[in-house]
């Protein structure tokens, strides 16, 4: 099983959460138009104004402009010229980060990445199958990015949070570790009573709540993803037992790991 790369808890929930490539279409109008877009369980969707005004339900959006569509069904329309790239980045539903779960129906934002996209898929060349996803996610980080710096409450608040981002990144950037509260008080710089409260209070869940969870989490993804032995990856997420670890699996999933697995596949 390969050894998981520190990296800030933003990028780690995008790359856990994630479950294919994102994917896109480009839509050129000339007069008056709307199309209805229905709510797509398990995808994050976005639209990108390339050119042109358009509206978002009531948003008005203009060139430069993107809009994250948590799973919402909306109406998208314009007046005149407009060129937009619609698509949808797949998550795992079951799964859902809760910092993905706090996101606003409609999520504003803008990136630099839109005119290379619009480019992209306008005239595709050598290794535009390559780099459109990825300016896709360059667009889905920008947009999350500007949330998070602007955002008061919740988790979005919480990544600012010097004390409770310190934390998570913490279990984020070794989820094996035999974390306790008090431990990752002291990594908070707070007292263990206070740190438990401020955790809790920006995140809905309490310290250790949240590591068994995205323990979880990160179990389930190998067992898709990889042929990796259970005690690997019960020792990757932190269970010196493998009895343990198939007890507390069972108990988030309802399902044995192994069975989990098999139905996966």
């Amino acid at each position: 099983m390969c050894e998981r790369l520190a990296m800030d808890v933003l990028s780690d929930v995008l790359t856990v959460m994630r479950t294919g490539t994102p994917r896109s279409h480009r839509s050129e109008y000339d007069g008056p138009w709307e199309q209805w877009y229905p709510p797509v369980p398990g995808s994050l969707g976005f639209h990108v104004v390339a050119s042109g005004t358009c509206r978002v339900d009531d948003q008005t959006l203009r060139a430069g402009d993107i809009v994250v569509v948590a799973d919402k069904g909306h109406m998208m329309s314009g007046d005149g010229p407009c060129v937009t790239l619609c698509g949808a980045y797949e998550v795992d539903p079951p799964r859902m980060h809760p910092l993905l779960r706090s996101l606003p129906p409609l999520l504003r934002g803008s990136s630099p990445a839109t005119t290379l996209l619009n480019t992209e898929l306008a005239q595709p060349n050598l290794g535009s199958a390559a780099l459109i996803p990825a300016l896709l996610d360059v667009l889905l980080v920008h947009a999350l990015r500007s949330w998070c710096g602007t955002t008061t409450t919740g988790w979005a608040a919480a990544l600012r949070d010097h004390p409770t981002a310190a934390a998570l990144q913490a279990m984020h950037d070794n989820p094996a570790a035999t974390w306790t509260v008090a431990s990752l008080a002291r990594t908070a710089g707070l007292s263990r009573a206070t740190f438990a409260r401020r955790f809790t209070a920006q995140t809905g869940q309490p310290p250790l709540g949240y590591l068994t969870w995205w323990r979880m989490t990160l179990a389930a993804r190998e067992l898709r993803s990889t042929d990796a032995p259970l005690s690997a990856v019960a020792t990757a997420v932190g269970y010196t037992s493998e009895f343990a670890f198939a007890a507390a699996f069972k108990r988030a999933f309802g399902v044995a790991p192994g069975r989990y697995r098999r139905s996966s596949g």
